[in-house]
């Protein structure tokens, strides 16, 4: 016991140690910017410390400073047009750079600019200075901040988070938070599982059924009630979502993982098998492509990104039902196909058409890269880590392509060796430390890479997690290392130097109530205890265990 306690001891120093090296001798800017000097002064924010903004701006980085200066200290700073003394500035200004993302700081005593070409540049510019306040020391109502000049560009352009609501449904105020940390970290795409097996999210107003059917159940309850977004809250998200620079793209399965759509309208269903049941759309009734084109043109209508992802994997796992369907057979003989996967290929090419005719572009993963869908509107995700000649081929035919491998970009794997609630892949599992790492110079240089790697994106897929906490624990702080390892230029990147500037931001995650891992103590918060199950029958949702509510 005596050992014990004097190796908890050791711990807590060198954690403490780590964090203060990091306030004192580095910029704990999470991602680490591009390039950054200290400068021998400091500037005071107090009461009366303007934000200044020009003409040329629409102040949206401005508003989002002010609000989380309030957020983070209570103070209420104002903005202004012109200000001559301790001044914040965000101005627009001609540089030669044209990345969106770019962005410069210059402080001295005096004053703070932020500046860039774009309003996107001058956010990302916010939130790092916003980080910078965060580590400030304060007194009485003031924030000394310690000065630097920092240069700042982003990597990749796609840095991305995927959160499965098809699953477990967490509601318009947690999706919000995610987005405001995301903001905070500069990720910019956030992918939505809207719908899978056991749930249909999104209103559809031609198809009501889809959500007041479709929308009953979840993983863990197939009973529980309805749960879906509205139009309203839609629309409600995106905006919240733009306001932080951040992209929301939809994802609609098809033709698998069509479970929930069928029981609501089992008229367009195409079976399933008997693990699987009506796991799968209907390829060869033409009703079916008018009823998902007519779901599509309102999901065209909510989402401005121009981008809509339509899964198309693991079809193979319910198309059993299309070797005996009637209407499938004759389209088979029809167009002389010879197998299933060419039943598959079609109605991805007929389903895309549609979608191009929106003008938007299709997203899928990576069981594309085989399909006739056109190359040059297509981007490809690929998820399967033990499949890099898959990752290869899409390279080599020219898909755009975002990497998200699950191993280690799936946060529903577990975190520690000694976690159990969560996927494992033969015993292998997701540090924070993988995360960072990825992805390694035997990817980057492939054939094709430089041009057509879009970017990285994690995926939270929720068949292990059911509440909010859960949640937290799986992605944070592993979203800290995803977010470097999207912005940072490969070879720039320091494990070493970036776990002093985490022991920062892990105070960040505790002062904002978050339930997080601790990757340096793992046993100050203990993993959830028990695994979801999947509960077929219950006609009350207070019948769930706490087991299966995840306490």
């Amino acid at each position: 016991m005596h050992q014990l306690i004097k190796h908890f001891i050791f711990i807590l120093f060198i954690s403490f140690s780590l964090a203060s090296q990091a306030q004192d001798h580095d910029l704990a800017i999470i991602p680490k910017p591009f390039s950054y000097e200290k400068v021998a002064a400091s500037f005071l924010v107090h009461q009366a410390t303007a934000i200044q903004t020009d003409e040329k701006s629409n102040a949206q980085a401005a508003y989002y400073f002010q609000n989380e200066v309030l957020n983070a200290t209570g103070l209420s700073l104002g903005i202004k047009k012109t200000a001559l003394n301790n001044v914040i500035s965000f101005k627009l200004v001609p540089l030669k750079s044209k990345e969106n993302h770019f962005y410069q700081i210059k402080m001295t005593f005096q004053k703070v600019e932020v500046t860039a070409a774009t309003e996107e540049g001058l956010f990302r510019g916010a939130a790092s200075l916003l980080q910078v306040l965060k580590q400030s020391k304060n007194a009485n109502g003031t924030y000394t901040l310690t000065c630097w000049n920092i240069t700042d560009k982003a990597f990749f352009e796609w840095r991305g988070l995927m959160l499965d609501e098809s699953r477990h449904f967490f509601g318009k105020e947690k999706v919000k938070q995610i987005l405001d940390w995301m903001a905070f970290y500069k990720l910019n795409k956030f992918h939505w599982h809207l719908t899978d097996q056991p749930g249909w999210r999104i209103e559809i107003k031609k198809y009501p059924r889809l959500t007041t059917v479709g929308g009953v159940g979840s993983y863990s309850n197939a009973n529980a009630k309805a749960q879906y977004y509205t139009q309203e809250d839609i629309k409600e998200i995106i905006a919240y979502a733009a306001n932080r620079f951040i992209e929301v793209i939809p994802e609609i399965d098809m033709p698998g993982h069509a479970t929930a759509a069928n029981l609501a309208y089992p008229q367009f269903s195409g079976g399933g098998s008997p693990k699987y049941p009506e796991f799968t759309f209907n390829p060869a009734k033409e009703g079916t492509y008018q009823y998902l084109t007519d779901i599509l043109k309102e999901v065209n209508v909510l989402f401005p990104s121009q981008k809509i992802h339509i899964g198309a994997d693991e079809v193979h796992f319910g198309n059993q039902h299309w070797n005996v369907d009637a209407d499938v057979q004759k389209l088979m003989k029809e167009k002389n196909f010879t197998s299933l996967k060419e039943v598959e290929h079609h109605f991805l090419y007929r389903m895309g058409d549609s979608i191009l005719k929106m003008d938007n572009e299709i997203l899928a993963w990576d069981e594309v890269v085989d399909s006739k869908l056109p190359v040059a509107q297509t981007t490809v995700f690929w998820w399967r880590h033990d499949k890099p000649e898959v990752l290869k081929q899409a390279l080599v035919k020219g898909f755009k392509t975002v990497l998200c491998p699950r191993l280690p970009l799936y946060f529903d794997f577990v975190q520690d060796e000694k976690h159990q609630i969560g996927r494992k892949w033969d015993g292998k599992f997701v540090t924070i430390e993988q995360v960072y790492q990825f992805p390694n110079q035997d990817i980057l240089s492939l054939e094709g890479a430089a041009k057509l790697v879009q970017g990285i994106q994690a995926n939270i897929w929720t068949e292990s997690i059911s509440t909010e906490n859960h949640l937290d624990y799986m992605l944070f702080p592993r979203i800290t290392a995803l977010a470097e390892a999207a912005w940072v230029k490969p070879d720039a990147k320091d494990y070493t130097l970036f776990k002093q500037r985490l022991n920062v931001h892990l105070r960040y995650f505790g002062e904002s109530g978050l339930y997080y891992f601790h990757p340096f103590l793992p046993e100050k918060f203990q993993e959830f205890q028990g695994p979801v199950q999947r509960k077929k029958q219950s006609t009350n949702t207070d019948d769930l265990t706490k087991q299966e509510k995840g306490l």
